[in-house]
């Protein structure tokens, strides 16, 4: 096993990290659960994770279709294909209006050489979900677009619009049609060195991306204080004072320029987290600490994300800004004079 390759004990022992942390939160079960239930999948504990989905099943989850599609190919790959077919069946005639389950569900049938079915699925679920005249792809829907290109350069299909606009959103510096290639094996065998030296680049990009959608329950989130919290805050706690400007509409300013200063500097997965007094003040209790600790201000945020309490950043310019104002980003704090300094 590779030294920077978790071993199964360690996806067990976040797995109860992650179902301890849940009793304890239990607002935020959900993603905390599917995230333990991630976890014992790797660990090879595919069993328990199964009863992990069962158990979100029995509740009001947020999303019960991305749930009974991980189910489904969690089911699969432990020799339950009728009940996993079943269950794929099912989403597909739901039609959800969530890019999450489509990806999985697609993502299953091609892991298991289903080509023509995972095709049908990236195409409906492209069609249901992606505006082609909008001029911004939803981050969600992008791994559908390039999943189905890699599922079509392997059945030998010609590109079509959809290809092209799955070109347009590829963040690496492979090409799609060399990344998704089906003769790259070939170039494994190969004893010419730029051969290689090319193939070692592509698995580095898709390595960057396999990273990247990772992380991504996980993101470097700043927080955010509605109005009300912000003034609460600063009368309640006055020590924190120091730690942000006088008014909330700086406030708001400061995290918006903060965020695209990371962005700028190749921060991936970047969040908002929005902050609550009882909320920050039972973490400082949980934690035994004062919360008048400025140091504790940003295990609040990152503690909050790990919860899946994250809003990503920047929004679609037309969606509403991550402020709360209910105006559209590019109007509100997407727009070039909103920042602070």
């Amino acid at each position: 096993m590779r030294p920077d390759t978790p071993s199964p004990a360690d996806h067990t022992t976040e797995a109860e990290r992650l179902l301890r942390t849940a009793a304890q939160y239990p607002e935020d079960q959900e993603p905390l659960l599917l995230q333990a239930a991630a976890h014992l999948e790797l660990s090879g504990d595919r069993a328990r994770a199964a009863t992990l989905y069962d158990q979100l099943l029995t509740t009001t989850p947020e999303d019960p279709h991305l749930i009974k599609a991980l189910k489904a190919a969690n089911l699969w790959e432990y020799g339950h294909e009728a009940e996993a077919r079943a269950i794929i069946d099912g989403i597909r005639t739901a039609a959800p209006r969530t890019a999450q389950p489509w990806a999985v569900i697609a993502e299953a049938l091609e892991n298991h050489d289903e080509l023509q079915q995972a095709h049908d699925a990236y195409t409906t679920s492209l069609t249901l979900l992606v505006d082609p005249s909008e001029s911004e792809v939803p981050y969600a829907t992008r791994p559908l677009l390039t999943g189905r290109h890699r599922v079509r350069r392997m059945l030998g299909k010609a590109h079509d619009s959809w290809d092209a606009l799955a070109d347009t959103v590829n963040p690496g510096p492979v090409p799609l049609d060399e990344l998704h290639d089906p003769k790259r094996l070939w170039a494994l065998g190969s004893s010419d060195p730029a051969e290689l030296r090319a193939e070692i680049t592509r698995l580095q990009a898709e390595l960057g991306s396999y990273r990247a959608a990772l992380s991504r329950p996980f993101p470097v989130a700043l927080l955010h204080w509605p109005a009300a919290e912000y003034e609460e805050l600063r009368a309640t706690h006055p020590t924190l004072a120091a730690e942000y400007p006088p008014t909330h509409t700086e406030h708001l300013a400061t995290v918006e320029s903060s965020l695209r200063e990371l962005s700028t500097a190749g921060t991936p997965n970047l969040g908002v987290v929005t902050g609550s007094i009882p909320s920050y003040e039972a973490f400082a209790a949980s934690e035994r600490t004062s919360p008048d600790s400025p140091s504790l201000l940003a295990e609040y945020a990152t503690t909050l994300a790990a919860r899946g309490r994250a809003v990503p950043w920047p929004p679609l310019a037309s969606a509403p800004c991550w402020c709360g104002s209910g105006d559209a980003y590019r109007e509100c704090h997407g727009g070039p004079a909103t920042t602070a300094g």
